[in-house]
């Protein structure tokens, strides 16, 4: 077995990347001789610290630490860093469990959509009052739409997912229907939990006329004209922006025919 090793073999032992192993080597960590060829040279006897680094920073410990441990290292400095990995390891599990949890609640979602949606079916429910986050801007294209709810997810932290969400849509530009327009929006939204604490709206409660329609978004008018017909014949009244909910979209599925979208328009008997 060598005593010393080159920069590119250190690189692939340990699938370290040189950069890592230059940074190693600024910060004091490793400190490579050069040979008469001026390539770095790695004493085999250092070479147990990348083991620990490498273990480390699979937990995110910083390495500033990383450093001050293997600079001063006892037996309490260890039984105290490996306390440590065991904190930093059950936070990760807890993060594990909470993300799978997410992910059945998505994966249930889409599955309720799928199996207890009333396609092309007028009804009147009441709705209780609804916590959501909202961003106000114009909206004519589907591209907007898409930019708008990533700038509002990322505004508030990642508070909500998009894949596997059904309580995501647009608050129609009254303005725009009035004028026989149904493809422009005021607003984009995602509806929360009842036990959101962070939110910046909420919808009224009260009775809505919905119906939940298939296939391209373009194809709204067809539906919004068929509830407002339905509105008129009951003589409701309406008594603020209609909006969509878009319950199966393109981040579900690229085929057209399997999107699921919810008309919602709050009324007045």
């Amino acid at each position: 077995m060598k005593d010393y090793y080159k920069i590119g073999e250190i690189s692939k032992i340990y699938g370290i990347g040189r950069d890592s192993l230059m940074y190693y080597e600024e910060i004091g960590i490793l400190k490579p001789f050069r040979d008469t060829n001026g390539y770095r040279m790695y004493n085999i006897s250092d070479i147990w610290k990348l083991n620990l680094i490498k273990e480390f920073r699979s937990l995110n410990f910083p390495m500033k630490k990383i450093k001050e441990y293997l600079d001063d290292r006892s037996i309490e400095s260890t039984k105290t860093i490996l306390n440590e990995e065991l904190d930093l390891i059950d936070k990760k599990i807890f993060e594990l469990i909470s993300h799978k949890e997410n992910i059945i609640t998505r994966l249930s979602s889409i599955e309720s959509v799928i199996q207890n949606t009333k396609i092309d079916e007028i009804e009147v429910v009441y709705i209780e009052k609804r916590k959501a986050l909202e961003l106000n801007a114009d909206i004519e294209r589907d591209e907007d739409f898409d930019f708008l709810i990533q700038k509002l997810q990322k505004e508030y932290e990642d508070r909500f997912n998009i894949l596997g969400n059904n309580n995501i849509g647009s608050a129609f530009s009254v303005e725009a229907i009035n004028n026989g327009i149904f493809n422009e929006f005021k607003s984009v939204f995602c509806f929360l939990e009842d036990n959101e604490e962070i939110y910046n709206i909420v919808f009224d409660e009260g009775y809505y006329v919905t119906l939940n329609y298939t296939g391209s978004n373009s194809n709204n008018k067809i539906y919004m004209q068929k509830v407002f017909r339905f509105i008129e014949e009951n003589n409701y009244k309406i008594n603020a922006a209609p909006i969509e909910i878009y319950k199966i979209d393109i981040h579900e599925t690229g085929i057209v025919d399997e999107f699921v979208t919810e008309i919602q328009v709050p009324i007045t008997k």
